[in-house]
């Protein structure tokens, strides 16, 4: 009897959809998040009849064959890219991206990663740095005295300095797109990492064909859904109680089996 291996797959499967569907929910005020969901693939099965095999001389063949299933596996988790709403900081130096696209950062060790959350910062040098304080790239320095930060929605940064009421353009900021963004490593820290399943990124300006645009003073909240979140949650309960529930059928099959006499 195999469904007590069978039904252990399928609590296993549950017990991962579970930590998914927490991991969301724990996320669900984090900005610029992207809530997953974990995907299942079906095991190999056990042929024990071959369908279209020959069952008479005239030709007749089996219409069906015999195929037993040994369970499921966690193929993987899907990051859904969709655009969390939009949340009004009044923040010089938050930015938002509406629509498709990623800040570069620079980490420590001289690589890049990728984020949607634009809670930016200045380091005690004036360069605007995500919470972390790694820089994001391209570098952009504000200059000394300067007393009010503008971003256009084209990523240009513009700064006043001192009782000049003129500003000063100090950089560009630019966004990178990617052509499967599902396929990106997440780091934590609101960092994701390039990967050859995502492909090499797209450097781009704001605005641009195929890229998004930025609203200073703004934030992206997580794209969760959190009634979605708890029926799924409810859903990947109840089926791991149904496979506990095979796993005590079997049992019991095993049992009255081995009671006869």
């Amino acid at each position: 009897m195999k469904a007590l291996g069978i039904a252990a797959t399928g609590m296993m499967a549950q017990q991962t959809n579970v930590d998914v569907i927490s991991n969301n929910i724990a996320n669900a005020n984090t900005t610029g998040y992207k809530s997953s969901r974990a995907a299942f693939t079906d095991l190999i099965y056990e042929n024990m009849a071959r369908e279209g095999a020959t069952t008479a001389d005239d030709g007749s063949v089996r219409p069906t064959g015999i195929d037993v299933g040994l369970g499921v596996r966690a193929a993987g988790t899907i990051r859904l890219n969709t655009q969390g709403g939009l949340v009004q900081t009044e923040n010089q130096l938050d930015v938002a991206i509406e629509g498709r696209g990623y800040f570069a950062i620079t980490m420590p060790d001289g690589t890049q990663a990728y984020t949607r959350d634009g809670s930016f910062r200045l380091s005690p040098e004036g360069q605007i740095v995500n919470e972390q304080g790694f820089e994001v790239d391209p570098g952009v320095v504000l200059p000394d005295n300067t007393v009010s930060v503008d971003i256009s929605e084209t990523g240009i940064v513009s700064a006043y300095v001192g009782n000049d009421a003129t500003p000063v353009e100090v950089g560009q900021l630019t966004l990178a797109t990617f052509v499967n963004d599902a396929g990106m490593k997440p780091l934590g820290n609101n960092l994701l990492a390039a990967t050859a399943a995502s492909g090499d990124p797209v450097q781009g300006l704001p605005g641009e064909e195929g890229v998004g645009i930025l609203r200073a003073g703004y934030l992206e909240g997580s794209n969760v859904d959190i009634i979605r979140q708890i029926t799924d949650l409810i859903q990947a309960q109840r089926a791991y109680e149904m496979n506990s529930k095979a796993i005590t059928t079997a049992d019991e099959m095993m049992s009255a089996a081995n009671q006869i006499k």
